[in-house]
């Protein structure tokens, strides 16, 4: 339990919940459960998160987010834009590997988190389809890939790589062979971006 000196913020309400998720299961975990771990009364959480739906929205969108920042780091580093893909798509597939590998139960509960925050799940495709972009339009910029529209080639490679990072394919990405598989896929579409148009 926090010590009840401690300021209640919403970054500790959100690292409780993420807590109680783990232990309980998104079917059992209540606010009252949060606040029991806080050591404060559920009204203090409600300060922070007016619904038990804003808390879940929430702590989703903070796991979300963990991904997309450390994708961000790729895109304003430095290399080749082919360079730049392959890296980005492969930490996006070993982020969403460990993520199920690391701690199975609560991947199993934000797929469940997920399911329900379509919105949160909408803005985070379209930030991960934002960074892919920029790759792509730097890409065809410099010659490297042959594109006229940067945004459909994201989200076109985004839809096709989806084996490897939507977590409805979680079971197979340990499977023997996935990673062969995997480039095999990346080396097909650095293929296709810079191919020059017809």
């Amino acid at each position: 339990m926090a010590p009840p000196t401690e300021t209640l913020t919403a970054e500790r309400i959100l690292e409780a919940t993420e807590e109680v998720l783990r232990r309980h299961g998104p079917a059992k975990a209540t606010v009252v459960d949060v606040a029991r771990a806080l050591g404060v009364s559920h009204g203090s959480v409600y300060r922070h998160f007016r619904t038990k739906a804003a808390l879940r929205e929430a702590v989703t969108k903070r796991w979300l987010d963990r991904t997309a920042q450390k994708l961000a780091v790729i895109v304003a580093g430095d290399g080749a834009p082919e360079e730049l893909l392959r890296a980005w798509l492969a930490a996006l597939f070993e982020a969403k590997r460990h993520k199920a590998g690391d701690d199975p139960e609560l991947f199993a509960t934000y797929t469940v988190l997920t399911d329900e925050n379509g919105t949160v799940v909408g803005e985070h495709i379209a930030d991960l389809t934002g960074q892919l972009t920029r790759i792509i339009t730097a890409g065809a910029g410099s010659g490297t890939f042959s594109v006229s529209d940067p945004a459909a080639a994201a989200r076109a490679v985004f839809q096709a790589t989806g084996r490897f990072h939507d977590p409805c394919y979680a079971r197979e990405w340990t499977a023997p062979g996935v990673d062969e598989e995997f480039t095999a896929v990346v080396d097909l579409l650095i293929r296709g971006l810079s191919s020059p148009s017809p």
